[in-house]
């Protein structure tokens, strides 16, 4: 019984999403999906937003950095 919330633990750990070896937020399992949470300010442009896949998340997050990156210059 207990080896069964332990895997159900670790299957809700949220994943910590870098970017130039920055960590910028973390994904956590969400209805369909994950939610990404914004840790730094470079990524606070998508903040709550749900992404189906750990990688789309990751994406989103590397272009607002890029986009932030871009408006800053």
């Amino acid at each position: 019984m207990q080896e069964s919330n332990l895997d159900k633990a670790k299957a809700h750990k949220p994943v910590v999403i870098e970017v130039g070896g920055e960590p910028l937020g973390v994904v956590v399992p969400h209805a369909d999906g994950y939610r990404f949470l914004a840790v730094k300010l470079p990524a606070f442009a998508i903040d709550g937003q749900q992404f189906d896949t750990v990688e789309k998340a990751h994406f989103a997050v590397s272009q607002a950095v890029r986009k932030n990156g871009a408006d800053a210059a």
